[in-house]
Parts: structure tokens; sequence; C-alpha cells
């Protein structure tokens, strides 16, 4: 592979990938090249296992409330607003 096939799979993997790059996807996956497509899947799959894992490690709890406060700025079709330092 070569490194805008592995700019394009990391894109798929990110879910960031716009019509142009779509078609590019498809015209990779079409080549009929079955060990450039096993490549390219792979790629993906790691790319998104690294992403998996980055998340969880740096993962944080939300702040207490915050659920409630976006449910009632959807529910009132308003932006949410910032927790006050008493909360």
């Amino acid at each position: 592979m070569n490194q805008s096939q592995i700019d394009l799979a990391h894109t798929v993997a990110l879910g960031s990938i716009g019509d142009e790059d779509q078609r590019a996807v498809q015209d990779l996956l079409d080549t009929g090249d079955p060990n450039l497509r096993a490549d390219f899947d792979t790629e993906v799959q790691l790319t998104r296992e690294a992403l998996a894992l980055f998340a969880s490690t740096s993962a944080v709890q939300p702040p207490p409330g915050l659920r409630a406060r976006l449910l009632d700025a959807v529910t009132e079709n308003r932006p949410p607003t910032a927790p006050s330092p008493t909360t």
C-alpha cells in the first residue's frame, strides 16, 4: 500500500469519509487485487483498534448533572449552559 491508501484507510477508520474519498475507496476495492484489499482492511481494523484503545485509556467520567442539563436543554430547545460553580 502507498501512503495515500494508508491515509484513506485511516479516514475510513475515523468515519470521516467524504464523497471523493468514498469513490477512492471503491476504486481501491474494485482493483481486484486481493492483497491490496486485505492490506487495506487490515489497516482500517488496526486503526480502529488503536482509536478504541486510546479512547478507553483517556476516557473520564462526565461531570455530575451533565445528562440532566443536556436533556433539559434539548427539551426546551435551547443551548446547554455550563454548570454553576456550586454544582
